[in-house]
Order: C-alpha cells, then sequence, then structure tokens
C-alpha cells in the first residue's frame, strides 16, 4: 500500500483499534502495563541514563565544531512570548513548567501518544489563554513556514484522534511545554512542546538559536474532511528529496542507496525498529553512532551541491532567517564531508528514506508503516522529519558549555 489516497481504506474497527483509555492518562497507563509498549520505553530510560555526549560517527565528539556568533534571531519578540506565557501561568502550572537551563528533562521529549510525564504545562489542561500564549511563543520563535508546519502536525492529530475514535489521547492540544532557564536578551533559556507527531526544543543564547532535535510526523499526511480539511504536511520534502535522488546520475545512485527495500529484500537485519521504523535519531537516541553511508557531495557536481543544499534549506526553512542563514552557512563550510543516503525505491508511488549527514546536520525524512492505521508496510501517507545537530550541540549544550567556560574565565 503506497498511494497517498488509500488511508481510509486503512481506518481501524474494534477491536483492532489501539486507544486503550479514556483519558490520555487512562490510556498511558494501559499501554505501558507490558508489551512492546513497556519494552520501548524501559529501553528509552536506559538512554536516558547515559550521560550526555551528542550523535556521532564514531562515539567520538569532535570539538570546536560550534561557536558563539551573532545570527539576529528574533530575541526581544521571544522573550516578550515567553515573559508573557509565564505571568499567565498559576503557581501550580508554572512549577510544572518550569526547568534550569541545564535540567536533563531537556531530552525526556517523545513522540508518541503515551502520555507518560510527570512534568511540563499539558496544554489540553490550559486555559484557551495560556495555549494562545505557548502558540504566540512558537510563532515568535520560529519563521512562518515552520510556525504552520508545526500547528498543522498538531491539527492533523487531531484529525487522526478523530478518525479512529481517540480524540481524548490524540487532539491538537496533545502536547506538553516546558521553559528552560529565565528569558533573557542575553543569558542562556529556551522552551520545549513535544507530543504525538511534533516534539520541538529551542535553545536561545544572546541572539543565537539552536533549534534542535526537531520532529514533526503525520499519520495520515492531510486531513480530507473535519475542521482542517485540506491541511497537508510533507509533500514538499517528499518530492524535493524523490527529485534530488533521481537528478544523480545511475553510477552515484549505486553508491546512495543503502538498500532497495524500505522493509525485508536487502535492508540489513536490525535496520528496521518497531517504533522507529528507519530513523536512527529519534527519541532518546542523543547518543547514538551513526556512522555515515552513502554518497559524499564532494563527488557531486555543483549544480548537484547547490541542489543539496537548497534540500537542506527546504528542512531547515522553520528557522528565522538570521538563524537560518547561519546555519546554512555553518553546515555549507562542510560540504565536503556531507553524506546523502537512500533507502527504497524511486518510482512515483514507491515509499523511502533519505538522510543528510555531516558533522554538523543530521536530518532524515521516512514513510512509516501504521501505527494507527493498519497498513502493516511503510506508506506515503505517513511520513517523519527529523532534525537534529551531531556533535554534542542539541539542546545548544555545546553553547551552553563554552558560555560557562566564559564566564567563569573571566570570574576568575
Amino acid at each position: 500500500m503506497s498511494s497517498a489516497e488509500d488511508f481510509r481504506l486503512l481506518i481501524p474497527q474494534p477491536p483492532g483499534v489501539k486507544i486503550v483509555g479514556a483519558t490520555a492518562r487512562a490510556h498511558a497507563q494501559a499501554r505501558l502495563k507490558g508489551g512492546r509498549a513497556r519494552e520501548l520505553f524501559d529501553y528509552w530510560s536506559r538512554l536516558y541514563a547515559e550521560p550526555y555526549r551528542g550523535l556521532t560517527i564514531d562515539g567520538g565528539v569532535r570539538p570546536d565544531l560550534y561557536k558563539r556568533r551573532s545570527e539576529r534571531a528574533p530575541i526581544a519578540a521571544m522573550v516578550d512570548a515567553a515573559g508573557r506565557l509565564r505571568n499567565l501561568l498559576p503557581p501550580e502550572q508554572r512549577q510544572l513548567a518550569s526547568f534550569p537551563i541545564d535540567a536533563p528533562e531537556w531530552r525526556r521529549w517523545q513522540n508518541t501518544e503515551i502520555y507518560a510525564e510527570t512534568g511540563g504545562l499539558r496544554l489540553e489542561e490550559a486555559t484557551d489563554e495560556i495555549r494562545n500564549a505557548v502558540l504566540a511563543l512558537m510563532r515568535a520563535s520560529l519563521s512562518a513556514k515552520g510556525y504552520e508546519q508545526s500547528i498543522n502536525a498538531m491539527r492533523l492529530n487531531r484529525f487522526l484522534g478523530d478518525l479512529v475514535g481517540g480524540p481524548a489521547v490524540m487532539n491538537e492540544w496533545s502536547y506538553s511545554l516546558s521553559l528552560f532557564g529565565e528569558p533573557s536578551l542575553t543569558e542562556p533559556w529556551g522552551w520545549q512542546c513535544f507530543g504525538h507527531h511534533m516534539c520541538l526544543n529551542c535553545f536561545v543564547l544572546g541572539d543565537q538559536m539552536v533549534f534542535s532535535p526537531a520532529f514533526w510526523g503525520a499519520e495520515p499526511c492531510y486531513a480530507d474532511d473535519g475542521p482542517y480539511a485540506s491541511v497537508r504536511l510533507f509533500e514538499a520534502e517528499e518530492q524535493a528529496g524523490l527529485h534530488f535522488m533521481r537528478t544523480l546520475a545511475p553510477d552515484q545512485q549505486a553508491v546512495a542507496i543503502v538498500a532497495h527495500s524500505i522493509i525485508g529484500g536487502d535492508l540489513p537485519p536490525g535496520r528496521r525498529h518497531f517504533a522507529d521504523n528507519l530513523h536512527l535519531g529519534g527519541a532518546f537516541q542523543d547518543n547514538r553512532v551513526v556512522p555515515y553511508e552513502g554518497l559524499n557531495a564532494a563527488a557531486m557536481t555543483a549544480t548537484q551541491r547547490d541542489a543539496l543544499m537548497q534540500l537542506v534549506r527546504l528542512h531547515l526553512s522553520g528557522l528565522p532567517e538570521g538563524p537560518l542563514n547561519s546555519r546554512l552557512d555553518e553546515i555549507e563550510r562542510h560540504l565536503d564531508t556531507t553524506y546523502f543516503c537512500w533507502i527504497g525505491g524511486t518510482g512515483d508511488d514507491s515509499p523511502f528514506y533519505y538522510r543528510i549527514q555531516s558533522p554538523v546536520i543530521f536530518i532524515e525524512f521516512d514513510h512509516h508503516a501504521g501505527v494507527f492505521l493498519t497498513n502493516a508496510e511503510p506508506a506515503k501517507f505517513h511520513a517523519h522529519v527529523i532534525v537534529r545537530t551531531p556533535n554534542g550541540n542539541d539542546y545548544g549544550f555545546a553553547l551552553l558549555r563554552q558560555h560557562r567556560e566564559s564566564a567563569a574565565a573571566q570570574r576568575g
């Protein structure tokens, strides 16, 4: 099953519906009693207990990749929006939502519908005024495209909840918001918002921004009825990735393709994970070792390298203009050590996976099998996108360390 128009044939009927609780908490408690969900969360707990290192190609973090610099992030608007949000929160909710800047809770995000967390402000439990303030913080921090993509992920989550009879478990407010540090024009702070199919981490230091890990997904990728009919996600990322792959010469494609089958076939054993599918940089994979695979940009023509950078730009276009241009300059400086790899077919209806990876960027696009829909194999109406900053700067941790070292040197 690969046609993007066929998802309605795959809506589950009882007893196949996977919603097992009348509320998000009840659903989570039932799902976590055992089985694969319990196995997954126990695995994540072990990963969370590891000291943060960062995603690398060989276990060793490359030093001196990230520097303090001016990026013209819209910091004044962001601080104002964060301040307005904090002032609206009653004491109990403010306590739930507030963490130190270096809190390990940065790393506790996950993208399932299972509401197992105890920290953060759950938006479905907040007032409309507070929800609007959260959206204002997102709007101030993102480009118009990034805000629309994030809001649409939330809307499609509601569409899915309605589709499978679980609106209390999956809706447009099934997300948790946390603030890290004190909103400031000069000192480090940030925010996080995560839930099913949307997980955003935004670190700010002065007018410099790190927006990763970032995760967007949808099952299905478009709504065909209801209040958000016509909302769509990932068409551009899907089509641009496929177009880039098709522009490669046959010998280049042979190098770029890691496996021709997205499931089974020549896919290496163990490469597909029951929850992450082909993603390697998902939730709690902060320290994962992912060797380079595929075609090195150094072996591409100038036109192909430009096209690869345009694909990178598309995936990073959720950033405001200043941080986006700064990030693209950083990535282009490492273009000779940037790799593009592909799994799957290249036909119009073929589901696929691709990754762009360098010392400073890690982007994954993946078509997934059904989770709440019943397709056992990946289909183009279910997609995930992940963006990470390798070698220790997810959550802005490398910049935070530099800031603290600089402050300590000035004091002593």
